[in-house]
């Protein structure tokens, strides 16, 4: 079923409805891009956005797993924390922006993609099996969630992103709503939950 506007839309309509972390996210994404950019934030704003990465699947990403990404990122110094992440955010292009986030223990791709997506929510979002497998199974990206994940494979994602909001005419939030409902659907399908 093709992304059209008005899937895209109801879908992430289903996903404010349904998603019980919605209410903070939507905060997180009016907020933090400021904050971020301006240094405006503490070290549990950065902490927040790591067990988020982790914390949304619901129990569905392996406990042990997020456990020891959770617990790496809490051994980076305050410091070094809140300079990586306004470092990123006032850095110009991607790869300066993922390579400084990941510099942070317990940062990789996916975590920067998340760091990414509150920090310019216009320009970035998270990636992730989940919203991967929802393009690809639309075949808006040609293969299936690769691992690890490279920059340039980030690249295609954010390019299928963008040009998917841009056809339905829609903010890169909206769709990650979508997607994320539209892969988690696909999951139970398939019956990997």
């Amino acid at each position: 079923m093709a992304l059209t506007r008005s899937r895209i839309e109801e879908t992430a309509e289903e996903y404010a409805e349904e998603e019980p972390l919605y209410p903070v996210e939507e905060e997180a994404i009016e907020t933090y891009p400021a904050a971020f950019a301006e240094g405006e934030f503490g070290r549990r704003d950065a902490e927040w956005v790591v067990q988020w990465h982790y914390r949304r699947f619901l129990g569905a990403y392996p406990e042990r797993e997020h456990r020891e990404g959770e617990e790496r990122f809490e051994e980076n110094e305050r410091g070094a924390v809140r300079e990586a992440v306004l470092d990123a955010a006032n850095a110009v292009g991607l790869e300066e922006r993922v390579d400084r986030l990941r510099e942070l223990e317990g940062v990789d791709l996916s975590v920067a993609s998340a760091f990414l997506q509150f920090i310019d929510p216009e320009r970035y979002m998270t990636v992730d099996e989940r919203t991967w497998g929802a393009l690809y199974g639309v075949d808006e990206l040609n293969e299936p969630y690769p691992d690890p994940l490279s920059i340039e494979e980030y690249r295609e994602f954010l390019a299928a992103c963008r040009r998917v909001a841009g056809e339905a005419d829609v903010d890169l939030w909206t769709l990650y709503r979508a997607l994320w409902r539209i892969g988690r659907d696909g999951e139970e399908s398939n019956g990997t939950f």
